[in-house]
């Protein structure tokens, strides 16, 4: 109910940003203020590190997403989040946000509970990097988000996996 609510409050505020492959949502240094419904696309957040972009998390159509560090704590990002293909996203404040959230118990009951699903997928992704096998790394990705291949480039799922694009394609093949 509540997450129905939420993109209704998206469709509502009808506030959308269209963007070309490349483009960015926010970069590394800004202060996320907004949460974002993919309507169609698809991005990426990722880290840049000495030269090297480490892509942490895809956002499909029908998924929110943003910098939720940044925006959890009124900080400067450590993250980009950019278009992996022509996209666009409804975008909601924060303090739209915070309105619904508090509107009533069962919507801070709601939001809370989606926060804790947020953090376990993450606890979970990083439990697969540091515990299991590049195939079975991949097919855990798959099992979650089948359309993968479909909607994301070759090169940022590699980088999704720690894993190089040649690696990635003789894991694919076995």
């Amino acid at each position: 109910m509540f997450l129905q609510q939420l993109i209704n409050l998206f469709e509502e505020k009808n506030n959308k940003k269209f963007l070309a492959k490349g483009n960015f949502l926010i970069q590394e240094g800004q202060t996320e203020t907004n949460i974002y419904f993919i309507k169609k696309g698809a991005v990426r957040v990722f880290h840049l590190t000495d030269a090297e972009e480490q892509t942490i998390r895809f956002g499909y159509e029908r998924s929110i997403i943003n910098s939720l560090a940044s925006f959890i704590q009124e900080s400067p990002s450590e993250f980009y989040i950019d278009a992996v293909r022509k996209s666009t996203v409804l975008v909601l404040s924060k303090n739209d946000l915070i309105q619904l959230v508090n509107l009533t118990v069962e919507n801070t009951k709601a939001y809370n509970t989606f926060l804790e699903v947020v953090i376990t997928q993450q606890i979970e992704r990083e439990l697969d990097l540091l515990t299991v096998s590049p195939s079975q790394r991949l097919d855990r990705v798959l099992k979650r988000s089948p359309n993968l291949f479909q909607q994301v480039p070759l090169k940022y799922i590699a980088s999704y996996l720690r894993m190089t694009p040649e690696t990635l394609s003789r894991v694919r093949k076995s």
